[in-house]
């Protein structure tokens, strides 16, 4: 039979108050950090300690006495199905916010309906044709139709400059993320830097979960930019592929994580990508405002004749008036009455450049209403993703303070049995063979 030191004990009961201790330490640090951005819950995992050979049994078999109880790791709570998700999701709302936001803005340049907007002054240009044609004559009906001219000119080419700086500013907020300091490369030298800190503590048998936890928050953030893929290598590092770039991002199967930025994106996803997008969208309405300027030149012109034009230029930003009060005529004819110009010009009202313009209003109007829609979808799916993961991931104040009562109360325990313990030696030591007892 195999001896057992009177000492195991001792031993036994340290490993649970040492076990305890270590829950402790861990729902502290939970409980510090239950408000840490980034943060996950994390766990102690207790395992029973390798048993003792205590002896044969009756029928020749083994006795194992066990030996209490050991902590062999510290995991993170984490859903890898969640994380995907979630990247994914922040993604289409980096996308769809941006988008909303550039389209706001093209509606409210277009700024429709109003009474002082294009529509209006295109209705104000026909009626004063009408004024001059009811007196032909009238030096204060040809000032009206120049001033009416010049009215819609001046808001075509001021529509035109508020679209081109949409354009630019999307053009502009695109070069800064993705400019030699800007956050596409910040996050990804913080990415190769955590990557190889977590592959060297790997290696070592260590578990840098907070360092996981950082990497996990600088690819959420970076997934609203642009898509984002990891790869696992099985060593703690990762690989990842960012947006439709044909090499990866943060290159983890090196010894050394290496990178590689900057990359040609062309359809990046995320904010990204709908910067890249929103510069074209807008370019499609400057070229229907653009169409509507042709139309508005070819068909005053048409009517009012070439030889001299009442209108030059055919894009909304160099459509000018070439008439003036002095030179504009009227109608066709010699006699001073003559207004068939006039005339037809005032039945202009919803012809083919003022119908042009309505349906670009609508199409503005309507893009940025969907777009809108997409982003308020957008936002209810981030929030059910993040639910759920803080579901799983997050720390529960109250779970934790039942988590701290329990703990405490089970290294009382484990104090108490090494208390006990302590008395029984005390007993076999120092009072074994005294007379008396």
């Amino acid at each position: 039979m195999t001896t057992i030191s009177s000492f195991g004990g001792l031993q036994t009961t340290l490993r649970g108050l040492l076990a305890h201790q270590r829950m402790l330490d861990v729902t502290s640090h939970n409980i510090s950090n239950a408000d840490t951005e980034g943060y996950t819950r994390q766990t102690a995992v207790a395992t029973a300690a390798p048993t003792l050979v205590a002896g044969v049994t009756t029928t020749g078999g083994t006795n194992m006495l066990g030996q209490g109880v050991d902590i062999t790791a510290y995991n993170r709570v984490r859903d890898n199905y969640l994380d995907v998700s979630a990247r994914t999701q922040n993604m289409l709302l980096g996308d769809r916010a941006t988008t909303a936001t550039a389209l706001s803005r093209a509606d409210t340049a277009i700024g429709e309906p109003s009474d002082d907007g294009l529509n209006e002054k295109l209705n104000n240009l026909w009626t004063s044709f009408g004024s001059l044609a009811s007196a032909s004559q009238s030096s204060g009906a040809k000032v009206g139709v120049i001033s009416a001219a010049k009215a819609v000119t001046d808001q075509l080419s001021q529509l035109d400059a508020n679209l081109s700086q949409i354009q630019s500013d999307a053009a502009t907020e695109y070069s800064q993320l993705t400019a030699a300091n800007g956050d596409v490369a910040n996050y990804t030298k913080q990415l190769a830097t955590l990557n190889d800190q977590i592959g060297n503590a790997t290696a070592a048998g260590q578990q840098p979960n907070d360092m996981l936890d950082q990497r996990d928050l600088i690819l959420n953030k970076l997934s609203t930019l642009g898509q984002v893929s990891v790869t696992n290598n099985g060593n703690g590092k990762i690989t990842v592929k960012f947006g439709d770039a044909a090499q990866p991002l943060v290159d983890g199967s090196t010894p050394t994580s290496t990178t590689n930025w900057p990359q040609t994106l062309t359809n990046p996803g995320g904010q990204l990508g709908a910067l890249i997008n929103t510069q074209a969208q807008i370019g499609t309405y400057r070229a229907a405002l653009d169409n509507v300027a042709s139309q508005l030149a070819s068909t005053v012109n048409g009517v009012y004749g070439t030889t001299p034009p009442f209108f030059t230029g055919n894009t909304a930003s160099t459509l000018t008036v070439a008439a003036t009060a002095t030179t504009l005529k009227a109608g066709t004819g010699t006699a001073a009455e003559s207004n068939d110009i006039a005339t037809a010009l005032s039945q202009f009202q919803n012809g083919t450049a003022q119908t042009s313009y309505q349906n670009l209003v609508v199409q503005v109007g309507a893009d940025s209403k969907n777009a809108t829609a997409q982003q308020q979808l957008s936002i209810s799916l981030v929030n059910d993703v993040t639910s759920r993961q803080q579901s799983v991931s997050g720390v529960s104040l109250d779970e934790e303070m039942t988590n701290l009562i329990t703990f405490q109360r089970g290294y009382q325990a484990s104090a108490r049995a090494m208390s006990t313990m302590d008395e029984m030696l005390d007993q076999l030591i120092n009072r074994t063979g005294k007379v008396g007892l």
